[in-house]
């Protein structure tokens, strides 16, 4: 919020010498780069830009040219009248690095080199480099996070982060906290690709201003906004796959004045036919029909500044056993999910003094999201009810000492019903009777930057909460940000991560299996430190520039909740952590663009993820040991023609304990292999559209026996959640895009 005011607040010029200049850096195309460098001419006195490309810049007496530089891109000495407060400087491709010409094309995937924390930036280009239909399928070319499927008879998905799942990683949409609780499992499906302007990523231990919940990670998402200078006035975008997957979104927004402009987005999905690929009764991938709908607003004042938005999702999700090669079912297994989903936000920030960045702001959003859902025959329908309020101060005293703190209330309310077959005999459940579950939480937070000098800054926060159901607790974070020199920039993190469980809501999915579910009383609020070091590097080499980033995490937690799956096949149980849990993660990558127009990446993760269960510390089970990842794109010289692969090497992993059979053989193997898979995609650029046709997982590989007792899902040993690998082999797909710019 903070950034788009110092671009929003800027008033006419005065007719004196301005101590302070703001702007924003772009690149020819009008793309915002963010990490560039600006520093004034026979001074020391710098800044960069953030991730939309602004920057707010202190001016030394008598200072009137301003230098300008980012890794490939030409360095600019620009003229500054000494009464301008505001500029925007366009930085033209290729750079000049010790007598030495670059040319580069500018990455869609960038780490943020301004950024105190470990943070990458996934810019509309980069989601633009494959099928991404929805946020859960933007991470294909990211070599850090991972979605999976979490069983493989729902559809749910789910993100990996350093290791962990995603309900540790916090999820923001505009930095608003958000899919927590019931959305969890299918949220990722909620956020139309098209929608998007960029993508956020945040490792490790990041700002206490958005609450105690991110325990690996943040997750930010901005969607596009009606005030941007870049926003079209239409665009739209059609896709059809081989799995009979249509989608149609479109979006257009209104310029109502100089100061009021809206927005209006629409989405339409429909996975038109259950697939059964690996022929063993059920679909691979389910049926699913989506509705969506979001219309935002927003009044760019010079002191008050003010956005709101309304959003609308229904969703309807069929899966289960599916007739095939003539057969049908007396009494098949079906599972059906429908859900309605209502969001609604508002923004109000007032800028007291924009040279110092000091400013109040306000925001409050509400969500309401029902789902009613079948598993064979059990119901679980939950009425999920959510408020937050957070209201923010923020002020820069001088370039060295800045300030943020503020309040924030949220409130959780779940009404849950839960039934099956068996429960009056509570043979399928053992555990407190669903119901209402609520929670609230009210805090204050602290947070104070230190930047002494344009090679270090350092970052400190802490919050202070109360909640209803655990009582007072305390959120200490810190991050540190060390460059030597402008080719090493070297961070550290140290914090901690809180959360509470919502068992039934987060893992619904789990329902789709046989195992008896037993829920312990007196479940305890996760709690976990998180530690990080990175380094990254931008080594001139060969008259271009090799970028490198070397990384390790360790997460320990001082309570989870464990969900055990080791003690007896035939049982979930959920209980408090007794003993040892823990991740560690190292990852290294580097990026280089080989000649004009092509950029190549590589990245490897080694992971160890161990949990202590019924006193035996266990390797994390379905979790991979390793990960590989080779992105390349080329663009044409022209620009008119742009092809993208990606080649993932996902590696194998641990089992939970299989049960031993009456013939001495075990229900499922105790480990699983690696396996690769591969997504190409070309696409062909006209004026105002463009032609994309692609495919994914062209290496065909598919889990066998994904499904365990698939041919008897009434029985004892009907189990959908052993799954590590996809079920659907290859696909092809092909789209369009459409926009009719405003200029």
């Amino acid at each position: 919020m903070k950034y788009l005011i110092i671009l929003l607040s800027l008033t006419a010029l005065p007719m004196m010498a301005a101590n302070t200049l703001t702007g924003t850096v772009k690149d020819s195309n009008s793309e915002p780069i963010p990490g560039a460098n600006l520093v004034w001419l026979n001074s020391s006195r710098g800044a960069s830009t953030d991730m939309n490309g602004e920057f707010t810049l202190e001016r030394p007496a008598n200072a009137d040219k301003l230098i300008v530089s980012f890794i490939g891109y030409n360095t600019d000495t620009i003229s500054i009248a000494s009464y301008q407060e505001y500029i925007d400087i366009v930085l033209n491709e290729g750079v000049q690095l010790a007598e030495v010409n670059v040319t580069g094309r500018k990455m869609g995937f960038q780490k943020l080199r301004s950024s105190v924390t470990n943070a990458e930036l996934i810019n509309s280009d980069e989601l633009c480099r494959a099928a991404c239909c929805n946020l859960g399928e933007s991470f294909v070319t990211n070599p850090s996070v991972d979605v999976n499927y979490s069983d493989a008879a729902t559809g749910a998905k789910q993100i990996k982060l350093l290791g962990l799942s995603g309900t540790y990683v916090q999820m923001l949409t505009e930095n608003i906290p958000n899919f927590r609780g019931a959305s969890a499992p299918y949220g990722l499906g909620y956020v139309p690709g098209p929608w998007m302007s960029s993508i956020q990523v945040s490792k490790g231990t990041s700002s206490v201003k958005n609450g105690y919940e991110a325990l690996t990670g943040q997750i930010n998402i901005e969607f596009k906004k009606p005030q941007a200078a870049e926003a079209d006035w239409f665009s739209a975008n059609l896709f059809a796959s081989t799995t009979n997957r249509y989608e149609a979104n479109a979006d257009a927004s209104v310029k109502l004045s100089d100061k009021w402009s809206t927005m209006l987005f629409a989405h339409y999905e429909n996975e038109t036919k259950a697939h059964d690929s690996d022929g063993d009764g059920f679909a691979d991938i389910p049926q699913v029909e989506q509705y969506n709908l979001f219309n935002r607003w927003a009044y760019m004042g010079d002191k008050y500044v003010f956005q709101a938005g309304i959003k609308f999702i229904n969703e309807e999700r069929a899966s289960g056993q599916v007739s095939h090669g003539g057969h049908t079912y007396a009494d098949p297994y079906r599972i059906d999910m429908n859900t309605d989903r209502y969001e609604a936000f508002i923004k109000q920030a007032y800028i007291f003094n924009k040279e110092h960045n000091t400013n109040l702001a306000l925001i409050t959003s509400g969500t309401i999201h029902n789902m009613d859902a079948l598993y064979g025959r059990k119901v679980y329908n939950v009425d999920q009810q959510n408020a937050y309020v957070s209201l923010l101060f923020e002020t820069e005293f001088n370039k060295q000492h800045s300030l943020s703190t503020g309040l924030s209330l949220n409130y959780d309310r779940y009404d849950q019903i839960y039934l099956d077959e068996d429960y009056e005999g509570h043979e399928g459940y053992d555990g407190p009777a669903p119901g209402v579950d609520k929670e609230t939480v009210s805090g204050a937070y602290v947070q104070y930057t230190y930047m002494p000098s344009d090679k270090l800054t350092v970052m400190a926060g802490l919050r202070a909460d109360y909640s209803d159901l655990y009582g007072f607790f305390v959120t200490p974070r810190a991050n540190i940000k060390y460059a030597p020199n402008e080719y090493i920039n070297i961070r550290t993190s140290a914090g901690k991560g809180y959360r509470t469980n919502h068992i039934f809501a987060e893992n619904c999915y789990m329902l789709a299996s046989s195992r008896k579910v037993i829920i312990a009383d007196n479940l305890e609020q996760e709690q976990a430190w998180n530690y990080g070091l990175s380094v990254a590097t931008y080594i001139p080499l060969f008259g271009k520039t090799l970028n490198l980033n070397a990384e390790y995490y360790y997460t320990d937690f001082q309570n989870q909740l464990v969900i055990d799956m080791e003690s007896n096949a035939h049982e979930i149980s959920f209980g408090n952590l007794d003993g040892r849990s823990y991740s560690q993660v190292f990852q290294i990558e580097a990026t280089y663009p080989f000649f004009e127009g092509f950029n190549l990446t590589a990245a490897w993760r080694m992971t160890d993820v161990k949990q202590t269960i019924n006193g035996t510390l266990y390797e994390k089970a379905l979790t991979g040991k390793y990960k590989g990842l080779i992105t390349a794109s080329y663009k044409t010289p022209l620009g008119k023609w742009q092809f993208d692969g990606t080649l993932q090497l996902n590696g194998g992993g641990r089992m939970p304990t299989p049960e031993t059979l009456a013939d001495g053989t075990l229900s499922w193997n105790e480990r699983y292999k690696g396996f690769e898979q591969l997504s190409f995609q070309v696409t062909r650029f006209f004026r105002n559209w463009s032609v994309y046709i692609g495919g994914e997982n062209l290496t065909n590989f598919k889990q066998k026996n994904a499904i365990i007792g698939a041919d008897d899902p009434w029985g004892d040993n009907f189990d959908a959640s052993m799954i590590w690998g996809p079920m659907h082999g290859a696909k092809g797909y092909i789209g369009v895009r459409y926009n009719l710019p405003r200029n």
